[in-house]
């Protein structure tokens, strides 16, 4: 039984559904309910084509559509509106091969329509695209099942009502993934690996160069994912980072990616963001990065999204690359109540020699830390320089 060619096959069942006249939430949940037939059924079968690796069917596509749409005349049937949906029962598909329509990418639009919260978007697109069960969602955004199961509820309800054939915002989608890849790994789900399939799913549904970026972006990152923590679990920063453990195939697959994007031409956020990742990824020694070219790419980037935690990373670009003390100067043009603002400061202090400063300002920001990781090396960081101060 082929999981993984199970959850590739979730989208285009549940948009054959759906064009067919089932409601997103019905649908989804006949496509849930042919999901766990096809385990029951394709693990017992005994055919030589199971056997060999091959499938227990022909058409897994095909079959999986007409249970999945059994399953929805049966529960429509069971319905207070049977008798509003009686004719569906003659559209019942006719055996063979399943259309070939990818309707993968109207999935990714519905699922992240702006109508929900960016978690309700995670969550439906997690379960209605990705093939994750509530239970795995759960677990990975750490919460009991039945929260997550009234929030994936609230979800469909919400995108049944929108028509499936309307155009989608590209960027709405992006940022969905975005914030699916952000999660990391908890549970029995590693989402930013998941995050990284479904956008490769959605590159091959769409030809866009922001998509491009964002999966280029996404597998650049993910290289360095193993040096990120020590084996206590603390952070170990960009510039301590083993780059001899850091991924080269995935570095190499990114920067030809990007380098395909940014031939088009026509510039975006996730591009920005993924050469300034690039750029760290070709350093042999961090104290071999091109910071005048990150400056410059910051540059763009602020241009592009005129985020204030943009020009915060900026400020510290700029003070690898012009001195701690342009660094400081960048800071200072910025809105000190900015997330990490005072970790900034403290660290181009400290670069800038002004330890005293540097320990006041490093356990000033461990207080304001929004996670353990991030407090503890904010406390150790103080910690070092005042005993250096001490000596």
């Amino acid at each position: 039984m082929d999981e993984a060619l199970l959850r590739s096959l979730v989208p285009s069942v549940l948009g054959i559904l759906v064009r067919r006249g089932a409601d997103f939430a019905a649908a989804e949940d006949a496509v849930q309910d042919a999901l766990v037939e096809a385990v029951r059924v394709w693990r017992a079968d005994p055919s030589p084509s199971a056997a060999s690796g091959g499938h227990p069917v022909r058409d897994p596509k095909g079959w999986l559509v007409t249970v999945a749409w059994r399953r929805f005349l049966d529960a429509t049937r069971a319905d207070a509106a049977r008798r509003r949906r009686e004719e569906l029962v003659d559209e019942e598909p006719a055996p063979g091969p399943a259309p070939s329509l990818d309707d993968t990418l109207q999935l990714y639009f519905l699922c992240a329509h702006p109508s929900l919260t960016p978690s309700s978007a995670v969550a439906l697109t997690l379960r209605a695209v990705g093939g994750l069960t509530t239970r795995q969602i759960a677990r990975a955004h750490l919460v009991p099942e039945a929260t997550m199961a009234q929030r994936i509820s609230r979800a469909k309800r919400t995108v049944s009502r929108v028509r499936f054939d309307r155009p989608g915002d590209v960027a709405t989608v992006l940022r969905v993934l975005y914030l699916v890849f952000n999660e990391g790994y908890s549970g029995d789900v590693d989402l930013a690996a998941e995050a990284i399939r479904l956008t490769r799913q959605l590159a091959a549904a769409i030809d866009h160069p922001e998509v491009a970026g964002l999966l280029a972006l996404m597998l650049l990152h993910h290289a360095r994912r193993a040096t990120r923590t020590a084996p206590d679990g603390g952070l170990v920063p960009l510039a301590e980072q083993d780059r001899g453990r850091w991924d080269t195939a995935s570095i190499a697959e990114g920067v030809g990616i990007l380098q395909a994007a940014l031939a088009r031409d026509r510039p975006g956020e996730f591009q920005a963001q993924a050469a300034i990742a690039a750029l760290h990824a070709d350093a042999p020694t961090s104290e071999e990065t091109d910071w005048a070219q990150i400056v410059e790419w910051y540059d763009e980037l602020a241009r592009l999204t005129d985020s204030p935690v943009v020009r915060l990373n900026r400020a510290v670009a700029v003070g690898e690359a012009d001195g701690p003390r342009a660094g400081l100067a960048a800071l200072a043009a910025l809105n000190d109540a900015l997330p990490r603002h005072t970790a900034v400061a403290a660290y181009l202090h400290e670069r800038a020699g002004d330890l005293a400063t540097a320990a006041r300002l490093y356990a000033e920001a461990a207080h304001k830390a929004s996670n353990l990781a991030e407090r503890n090396h904010l406390t150790l960081r103080a910690a070092r320089l005042n005993a250096r101060l001490r000596r």
